[in-house]
């Protein structure tokens, strides 16, 4: 017997008859003799419409009130899985964030977990029921609900089955699993059976969408297994897990792209100590992530040595970040502030880059002959990442996917 943990997106919700089948599904692993945990998101397309009605209220809507809003449609989800699951004969009980209960930060819309209380899911269990937690949501300390960010319901599966032990987190979805990359930019990708949390990690932060950053963190920190499969087949999915030497052997696992991010340059700034620490340090303090960095020599209009500074943040946080760049542009005596949204970051990741030389030049080497120019380069040991016009976005992803064989047939 073990403890599975089984969260389902919102397409896997996304109708009554889903639901159904969810509740089939959860029903069909406790009956094989495991304990069931379900996590579940909000139905398909219901957190933007939510959302959508808090702003035509009010163009900027109080954070804390949003957060209330949004986390109903877990709420909604969460009850009628269990009385899915009820009407075909089981026992489900729903849960939300406050009961269960999943103790969060204060930093509403994107808060962090800090603890979760599991006793109200093993006492779920115990009266032989199917617990079903609404994923995305929590409580901070002063009993406020908070919500976990965009598919923050993979955050909320893997942190529970972290805080009660599971075997194994299974996130189903609308794939069969992990993609060497977007198989609706590249056809030729492939299904990769075995992954690691590494690897994961780094193809979720640069655009992969079949798993949220977070969830993958808390995953590799407490040696969670997750099962990324399909909730409409029982074909087997892929294997996020530990590394081993096997996985080491392929140079490029995957190709990622990530079209959310904007470039800014503040150009012209004054080319001395502390100028940057004050220009990054202002942008931190805002809560505003920043992503690819360059610093470049300028020259300033008397001829005076002067830097460029250039850097990407996400494009849904440009509007709110605009302000404050361009304040403390002005307090550093900056001759500008430029931005360019029309730019996309395109990646290789794999654990065998650690190994193999000359896998950076190899990606720029490909770009190069599709006419390609590359505007920034950021590197890990085991990610080489490119900043390219986004026009190029398809045709970059599908040269690199090809150039590494990862298209090749095995």
């Amino acid at each position: 017997m073990a403890l599975i943990v089984q969260k389902f997106g919102g397409t896997s919700v996304g109708s009554i008859d889903r639901i159904r089948n969810v509740a089939r599904r959860c029903l069909a692993t406790a009956a094989q003799g495991h304990q069931v945990v379900v996590i579940v998101s909000a139905m398909s397309g219901e957190t933007n419409r939510l959302l959508k009605l808090a702003h035509e209220v009010t163009e900027i809507p109080d954070a804390r009130e949003m957060d209330v809003i949004a986390a109903t449609g877990e709420q909604v989800s969460a009850a009628l899985t269990a009385l899915a699951i009820q009407q075909e004969g089981g026992k489900a009980r729903s849960l939300l964030g406050h009961q269960v209960k999943i103790l969060t930060d204060g930093a509403y819309s994107k808060a962090r977990i800090k603890a979760i209380e599991g006793s109200k899911i093993f006492s779920t269990h115990k009266k032989g029921a199917i617990a079903v937690v609404a994923g995305f949501q929590g409580v901070d300390e002063n009993g406020d609900i908070t919500t976990l960010g965009r598919g923050g319901s993979d955050t909320t599966a893997v942190a529970v089955a972290a805080a009660i032990g599971a075997d194994v987190c299974e996130i189903y979805t609308d794939v069969d699993g992990v993609y060497t990359t977007d198989p609706g930019v590249c056809p030729e990708a492939r299904k990769i059976p075995k992954i690691s949390f590494e690897e994961m990690l780094e193809l979720a932060s640069l655009g992969a969408k079949v798993l949220q950053i977070r969830s993958v963190e808390i995953a590799m920190k407490y040696g969670v297994p997750i099962h990324v499969r399909s909730s409409f087949s029982d074909a087997e999915g892929t294997w996020v897990t530990k590394e081993d030497k096997s996985l080491e052997e392929v140079v490029v696992t995957g190709v990622a792209y990530d079209k959310n991010e904007a470039r800014v340059v503040v150009a012209g700034v004054e080319d001395k100590p502390g100028v940057v620490a004050e220009l990054f340090g202002t942008i931190a303090e805002k809560n505003v992530s920043v992503d690819m960095i360059i610093q470049s020599p300028a020259v300033g209009n008397n001829g005076e040595s002067r830097t460029d500074v250039a850097f990407t943040v996400l494009k849904t946080d440009l509007p709110r970040a605009k302000p404050f760049i361009e304040e403390v542009a002005k307090s550093l005596k900056a001759q500008s502030v430029r931005y360019d949204e029309g730019i996309v970051k395109v990646s290789i990741v794999g654990l065998g880059m650690r190994s193999h030389a000359g896998v950076a030049a190899k990606m720029f080497r490909i770009l190069a002959q599709e006419g390609i120019n590359i505007s920034a380069i950021s590197t890990s040991e085991i990610k080489v990442s490119c900043l390219v016009a986004d026009k190029y976005t398809e045709l970059a992803v599908r040269a690199l996917h090809a150039g590494f064989g990862l298209s090749d047939k095995t």
